[in-house]
């Protein structure tokens, strides 16, 4: 496993950094382009060792995916995490449901695969129909297997500073900060967007690595006063553009974790973050893209918990039953 205690300076999840050049003549030492495929592949080549490890003692992990509807979106997601996860020797089993389940149905269903000693890990994919809260469905997972990290327990659990089976893109988005050469006690972060899943995990997350938070929302007066006195910035929001480099110190961390489709003047759809990648690379020290940066990362997190939900199983059956002898 990644150690998440560290600041994460050495080992397999070391990122990948590709200089890039500035655009202006004698601006400078370029921006450092991080390369989230490389962090991600550190981690899937430890996920891959652990599963091996887990299956040699006949607990080989398996994931059930949970989508509701045909939807284009939760497809693509489900394709890239079988792909992922068999890549990891993950088995993963995609189960699709009709519109018009029930929540009370699906629920019944969860609580089967919560009950189910084959499954270890449970992901709900969004969206879902307006009658089905994804709140709901999130608390109704077993916190065993709760692989993506969005039972209230899991993310209540971070305010203690234990970290197991935290929020996949919180958790990734840190991940990332800690493989760069910056001593995270003391370092001055800022986190604009508070999102239960995203925004706030980072800030305790941060505060448990030893850094001094802020975080900026939606009412926040002066975000850019705030961005510009951090070492890093973390932006999580929904805004493509929203971060510019203006509002950056230079040399400052970027870590973009922004998910945008965008139209371009000739009719091209194309995926941007929440920040202008071109300013804020002409300021920043590191700054991640998107796509390419946080979103890889995501992935290989949700398979780390994987592998440690089903150790986590292993380890209650063999005490629950070692009780009942």
């Amino acid at each position: 496993m990644v150690d998440r205690a560290g600041n994460g300076n050495a080992g397999a999840g070391r990122a990948r950094l590709t200089p890039r050049r500035r655009k202006k003549a004698g601006a400078g030492v370029a921006a450092t382009l991080i390369d989230g495929k490389a962090i991600a592949a550190g981690m899937m080549q430890a996920a891959r060792a652990e599963v091996a490890e887990l299956e040699a003692k006949g607990w080989a992990p398996r994931l059930v995916s949970i989508s509701v509807g045909d939807v284009a979106a939760a497809e693509l997601y489900v394709r890239n995490q079988r792909r992922q996860a068999e890549a990891a020797g993950v088995a993963f089993e995609a189960r699709n449901y009709p519109n018009t389940i029930s929540l009370e149905q699906l629920s019944g269903v969860i609580a089967g695969l919560n009950a189910d000693p084959r499954v270890n890990g449970i992901i709900i994919q969004r969206p879902l129909p307006g009658h089905i809260p994804v709140k709901a469905l999130q608390r109704a997972v077993h916190p065993l297997k709760d692989v993506e990290g969005m039972h209230p327990a899991s993310i209540g659990n971070i305010v203690y500073n234990d970290l197991a089976l935290g929020p996949c893109t919180a958790v990734a988005a840190v991940e990332i900060l800690k493989t760069l050469p910056l001593n995270i006690e003391g370092l001055d972060v800022c986190v604009i967007g508070h999102s239960e899943i995203v925004g706030k995990p980072i800030a305790f997350l941060m505060m448990g690595l030893g850094a001094t938070v802020t975080v900026c929302h939606h009412m926040t007066r002066q975000v850019a006063v705030h961005s510009r006195a951090a070492d890093a910035v973390f932006v999580a929001v929904g805004r493509p553009g929203l971060v510019t480099g203006a509002m950056l110190k230079p040399g400052a961390a970027l870590i973009d974790i922004g998910i945008n489709r965008i139209e371009g003047p000739d009719g091209t759809a194309r995926t941007v973050g929440d920040a202008d990648f071109d300013s804020c690379a002409e300021v920043a020290g590191w700054i991640t893209p998107v796509p390419g940066g946080v979103g890889p990362v995501t992935v290989a997190t949700l398979l780390r918990n994987a592998v440690l939900a089903t150790r986590m199983q292993m380890d209650h059956y063999s005490r629950a039953f070692a009780a009942e002898q």
